[in-house]
């Protein structure tokens, strides 16, 4: 395939990441794992972490150039090579944020050193493209701003680079990174194209009015949901998988045809044409493909899991009813990411257990929002990357999946000055708990109370309660009153009082 467009814009430019070193990650909020033998990278609200010792410590990637504490979006590698997306956002002025794409950043040496792409796009004052794809000319939209071309997904192959983007829709680099070239996807009126057919379509995520048609005979330039992508799967140089809001979309050649997988156009189709993730296991030499899709436009469509195994002419759903954002695989069990915490299977889909309470045995650490993101497996290690933090655990014939979890939560170490701390500060009980970090000394029991502006009494959070002694632990409190009323909005103080010392205090602000 050849393509004839203006170069999109990918400047570069080296840097190398400032490394921090913890014994937490830095983030609660990932949502992306890459397992490399023994190190685990993850992808979260301020960067990477990456672990080489199973949790026991991490290295810090974001507080600098190229990530400067920006979120990162999708990661993925191939060799020693590794790609991330940056996202954030951007306020208009009625108070709305919008999603924006900040580039990519790739690393050719395990993560040892990086260097920051710009988000690719045209060029500033460009209104239309022209894609060759085969003989034909396939006009489509100029993409000039980052704003809603965020990188969702990426996939690294041997010679390529696969992004995918709501806006930018489905692009390709083929030469490092120098330059991503859009890819021509069906449209949403065509289940499959190929480079020897007759084409006449736009290549655009919206319709544009004001633009001249594909065929240039009149005004109308029409948009095709399949143009928006959302996630990309690439099992090798030649077969990838692409899901946007029209469906699943394979090639087997690199791109020269697409066939398309709709909820419309097949007798046992995906459950819906809103494709936000993809995952692939081969269990015992059959390969399944299994795709988190969401309902989109049509009302019979319904959000649930939809996998195939026989490269896409059937799908079978699961899960029916569940937000899926993330598979992993271990071997031939399949985990699944959703709202309701983390679901596995090991019989190719056919039932599921369901986990949506995780609490640490050792330090009594509980995860208080459940909405799984990601899942990887490391060996018999299962990670999982929930809305309130890590957690891991084992899933092997010795120990079955779940019997215990360590859970990783990011938090600031208490000082010989600091021996008490509320967090986040101030806090909403609507949408959020409020957790009290102290450290327990050898006798193993803490109380905690907290009171108002006025020093009355207003919860018992625990009473000599024993703990692990010599440990920094957490205590939630969810903004609530003995009573289970929730508290007015203004300044508590809250006493920590471990074994027989003397209390330390505190103070944390509820705003609703």
């Amino acid at each position: 395939m050849t393509l004839l467009l203006p170069r999109a814009s990918a400047q570069m430019f080296p840097s190398s990441p400032q490394l921090g070193q913890g014994s937490l990650p830095l983030s609660n909020s990932a949502i992306e794992f890459l397992i490399r033998g023994d190190s685990v990278w993850v992808a979260g609200g301020k960067g990477l972490d990456l672990s080489t010792d199973g949790g026991a410590s991490w290295r810090h990637f974001g507080d600098a150039a190229p990530f400067d504490k920006e979120d990162i979006a999708a990661l993925d590698g191939h060799g020693p090579v590794l790609w991330a997306s940056l996202a954030g956002s951007e306020e208009l002025d009625d108070g709305t944020r919008l999603p924006k794409g900040l580039g990519l950043a790739v690393s050719t040496d395990n993560g040892a050193t990086w260097r920051r792409i710009m988000q690719p796009q045209e060029a500033e004052g460009d209104s239309t493209i022209t894609v060759q794809y085969g003989a034909n000319r396939i006009k489509g939209l100029a993409i000039t701003t980052p704003i809603n071309n965020i990188t969702y997904d990426v996939a690294v192959t041997g010679t390529d680079i696969w992004t995918a983007n709501f806006a930018g829709g489905l692009r390709r680099s083929s030469d490092g990174g120098l330059t991503f070239q859009p890819v021509v996807l069906p449209p949403d009126n065509l289940d499959s194209i190929d480079v020897d057919d007759t084409l006449s379509f736009a290549l655009s995520p919206v319709d544009r009015p004001d633009f001249w048609n594909a065929a240039g005979t009149q005004k109308g330039l029409r948009g095709s949901l399949n143009h928006r992508v959302f996630s990309v799967l690439a099992v090798n140089d030649s077969t990838v998988w692409v899901g946007t809001a029209g469906g699943v979309n394979r090639t087997t050649d690199a791109g020269r045809s697409w066939r398309k997988f709709s909820y419309a156009n097949q007798r046992t189709p995906i459950s819906g044409n809103f494709v936000v993730a993809l995952g692939r296991n081969v269990v015992n030499g059959r390969e399944c493909i299994w795709a988190s899709t969401i309902n989109a436009l049509e009302a019979l469509e319904f959000r649930a899991v939809s996998y195939t195994v026989d490269g896409g002419d059937t799908w079978t759903t699961a899960l029916r009813g569940e937000f899926t954002h993330n598979f992993g695989f271990l071997d031939s069990i399949v985990y699944a990411g959703t709202n309701s915490g983390v679901f596995r299977s090991d019989d190719g889909g056919r039932t599921w257990l369901n986990q949506s309470v995780f609490v640490d045995q050792v330090n009594r650490a509980r995860i208080t929002d459940s909405r799984c993101y990601a899942v990887a497996s490391q060996g018999s290690r299962v990670w999982l990357a929930t809305a309130d933090g890590l957690v891991t655990t084992i899933d092997s014939p010795n120990e079955p999946f779940g019997r215990n979890w360590t859970i990783l939560r990011a938090a600031q170490p208490l000082t010989e000055s600091v021996k008490t701390y509320a967090y986040p500060n101030p806090f909403s009980p609507a949408a959020e708990v409020c957790r009290v970090r102290y450290r327990s000394d050898g006798t193993g029991t803490v109380s905690i109370r907290v009171y108002d502006f006025a020093m009355f009494p207003v919860r018992v959070l625990v009473q000599n309660a024993a703990r692990p002694a010599n440990m920094e632990l957490d205590e939630i409190w969810d903004g609530r009153d003995d009573a289970g009323t929730q508290v007015a909005n203004g300044l508590y103080y809250i006493q920590v009082t471990v074994g027989d010392a003397d209390p330390v205090w505190t103070k944390v602000v509820v705003l609703q």
